[in-house]
This record gives structure tokens, C-alpha cells and sequence, in this order.
């Protein structure tokens, strides 16, 4: 087995019986969400802070996942913390906020937080390039990590983009489209104006897709990765409050 990267480990932690799934993006790892899980651990709660696979570890070991094993493993770690808690929620960061949405769309949490979601079909530019890429004989392309506006903040992310994956997501993003109306639990959508890897756009497109309420936060000092960027305070000041109040 492939070895960890220090910091990209799975956490499971044993609280009250309130439970939060928290789920990182592509390429990335749960060190990029862990500001979130101890922020839910510190206040009391049972978490899940699974690894997806293929991250985590190499590029090289992304390169035999898909979506399908990604899905798979988020909706391990929801069922088993809805086996051990009264009342859930589900926080996911880029692709997290896909997989977010697929555990929203499909279980019945008590609400949904997504922070810069993939939750917008892919752009044609982006998905031509990925296919013509592959075409040529290429695996991956250049790394999208670390997208931050804060100094000195480095991604514990790959500096490759494994080509098949990424299409893959596109292609699970497509499929998603039909589920998202099925997502009616309380939402809540915080957005990076600039945002390098998810347009904002796709934030606006979750925001009218859902059938739930929804609640939106503008991270105005922040990249893609704002969990670990100026507005990470925020992150973890309007997810803990929302989560509160949706579990009443």
C-alpha cells in the first residue's frame, strides 16, 4: 500500500450525538479540511474526515481511481456516522462540495455546507484541453493546488492533475445536474469572489439549483483553498453557527 502523506490522514472522531462528514477536494486531502473537523471536534462533535481514494498519497495512485471509488467513500463515512449519531451534516470543499451535494441529494441530512463547490458543469475549454491532452499520449497536467491568496500557504496537494480523474468529475458533475433540485435541506454556500479553480459562478448555480434555503457567505479575502486562506475564521464562525442552528 502506497503511503500517506504526513497530515492526509483519515480522522474519526467519537463525540456527542451530533455528526459532521467533512470531505476535501480533488487532488487534495483531509489536511486541507482538518481547521474544519477540529473545529467540530472542539465544539463536541462526532466527525468523519475520510481520505478519498487515490488522494492523499500519488498522483500516480489517483491515476487507477474515478469518481465512483470517491462517491463510494464518502458515502461510507456518512453511513457509518449516521450509525453512531442522532443528527448529521455534510461540509465539503471544491470536489468535496460535489460529493457534498450527492450525500445531500440522496440522504436526508439536517444541512448541507459547501465552500467553493464543483457543483457547475465543467468548462468546454477545460474538458477539450483535458481529452486532447489525453489524446496525445499525456496522464497528467499541471497542478491546480494551493490557490491562495495568503502568503506562504502551500497545499498539501498534487502538483500534477491526473487527465482521466478530472474527466471523470466532469463527466459526475454532468450527472448531478438532475439531483440537485433533490437537495432540500438547509444549505449553506460560501464563495470566493476570486477564485482560480471554481468559477464563483458555480456557487450561483448550486444557489438556484436547490430546492432548501439557502444562506451565502462571501469570502472576500480568499482563493480556492479558503479553509487554509485570510477567511478561514469565517469558515469555521458560519459553519459551526449553521450547523448548530439546523441541528437546533
Amino acid at each position: 500500500m502506497t503511503e500517506v502523506m504526513a497530515g492526509a490522514e483519515a480522522r474519526s472522531v467519537e463525540g456527542n450525538g451530533l455528526g459532521a462528514l467533512v470531505l476535501h477536494g480533488f487532488t487534495g486531502n483531509p489536511s486541507s479540511m482538518r481547521p474544519v473537523a477540529d473545529a467540530f471536534e472542539a465544539a463536541g462533535w462526532s466527525v468523519a474526515l475520510p481520505r478519498l481514494p487515490g488522494h492523499g498519497t500519488t498522483f500516480e495512485e489517483m491515476l487507477t481511481t474515478s469518481y465512483p471509488d470517491w462517491r463510494g467513500e464518502g458515502d461510507s463515512a456518512w453511513q457509518r456516522l449516521v450509525d453512531r449519531t442522532d443528527q448529521q451534516v455534510v461540509v465539503g470543499l471544491s470536489m468535496g462540495g460535489t460529493l457534498t451535494a450527492e450525500v445531500a441529494a440522496r440522504h436526508e441530512p439536517a444541512g448541507a455546507v459547501f465552500i467553493n463547490a464543483a457543483c457547475a458543469p465543467l468548462a468546454a475549454e477545460m474538458r477539450e484541453g483535458a481529452t486532447a491532452l489525453l489524446d496525445a499520449g499525456e496522464t497528467v497536467m499541471p497542478g491546480i493546488g494551493s490557490d491562495s491568496a495568503k502568503e506562504g500557504v502551500v497545499e498539501s496537494a498534487y502538483a500534477e492533475t491526473p487527465l482521466q480523474p478530472l474527466l471523470d468529475l466532469a463527466a459526475a458533475v454532468d450527472a448531478l445536474q438532475a439531483r440537485l433540485a433533490d437537495i432540500s435541506c438547509p444549505v449553506l454556500i460560501l464563495t470566493s469572489p476570486e477564485d482560480h479553480v471554481v468559477p464563483a459562478a458555480s456557487s450561483d448555480h448550486l444557489a438556484s439549483a436547490v430546492s432548501g434555503p439557502v444562506r451565502r457567505v462571501s469570502l472576500d479575502r480568499s482563493y480556492h483553498v479558503a479553509t487554509l486562506d485570510h477567511d478561514a475564521q469565517v469558515i469555521l464562525d458560519e459553519t459551526l453557527a449553521f450547523a448548530a442552528e439546523v441541528t437546533g
